[in-house]
């Protein structure tokens, strides 16, 4: 089942996933040679897919590099660890599983919840991997994560921006993080799911099995915003996008590269 799983990534998605995948790669030079990449699996079709493309790209490419592929249990139940290890074995990936106490740390708070899972994820994920002598963390946003971020910051953090491609980590010395994903549609990925039978986990997180957190109810709401508004013109999403590439400094009236070093255009506006 595997060899027809590989297939399909650089055959019948090869348009939809696997040149995404290798655009995004090059473009933003995710991967060099040298490098050892830890693949974060957290047993979704983003993370897994992403995995696969990343033993192809190593199997294919002219990158010389090194691949681990982690998963951090932080609780998950009998039921959804032994699906992800069941995933693991039948798409031929070496999964290294690790296990940390999130979910029961995160059970306890009221506010926020699934913000402080993210952070103490991410924390788990970069100390694994450094310890396994990574010098990168992969993990598989996908081209929506990235639309629906631009707009959650800008409609309830009052902000605009981004998920970046690829990012230095401020805790973890010579680490970074990419997002080989990101030029590849959610709907393409699901694509792929359902075309090779494959069931992958969904949250799997205790607080959300129980209660909507406002996170998870404001991104729905995002989703349903962006499937109206493609209504009227299918291409918004690829503008949200795009608009992140084209920022015209002289139309904003501030901005920051960091607490510190911020701008408001009244600064220098009767320089011009």
């Amino acid at each position: 089942m595997n060899k027809e799983i590989e297939r399909s990534i650089v055959k019948t998605y090869r348009k939809e996933i696997w040149a995404r995948f290798i655009k995004g790669v090059k473009e933003f030079e995710l991967v060099k040679d040298n490098d050892k990449v830890a693949v974060c699996i957290s047993g979704g079709k983003d993370s897994f897919l992403l995995a696969k493309c990343m033993q192809e790209l190593k199997r294919h490419g002219k990158i010389n590099f090194e691949l681990v592929f982690i998963c951090m249990n932080p609780g998950y139940n009998e039921k959804n660890l032994k699906l992800i290890k069941s995933n693991a074995n039948k798409m031929e990936i070496d999964l290294h599983i690790f296990n940390s106490n999130i979910f029961d740390v995160v059970d306890t708070q009221i506010k926020s919840p699934c913000y402080l899972c993210a952070r103490m994820r991410r924390g788990c994920l970069y100390s694994e991997a450094k310890r396994l002598g990574c010098n990168k963390i992969a993990l598989g946003h996908h081209f929506d994560d990235v639309v629906e971020t631009i707009l959650l910051s800008m409609f309830y953090a009052s902000e605009y921006k981004t998920m970046m491609p690829k990012l230095h980590s401020d805790n973890f010395e010579n680490m970074e993080l990419i997002r080989p994903l990101y030029y590849v549609r959610e709907k393409d990925i699901i694509r792929f799911a359902n075309g090779n039978n494959l069931e992958f986990l969904n949250c799997a997180c205790k607080f959300t099995e129980k209660n909507e957190t406002e996170n998870t109810s404001k991104r729905i709401e995002i989703k349903q915003l962006i499937k109206e508004l493609k209504k009227i013109n299918p291409n918004i999403d690829n503008n949200v996008f795009k608009s992140t590439f084209d920022i015209n400094l002289n139309t904003v009236l501030g901005y920051h590269k960091s607490k510190d070093d911020t701008y408001n255009f009244l600064d220098d506006y009767d320089k011009e």
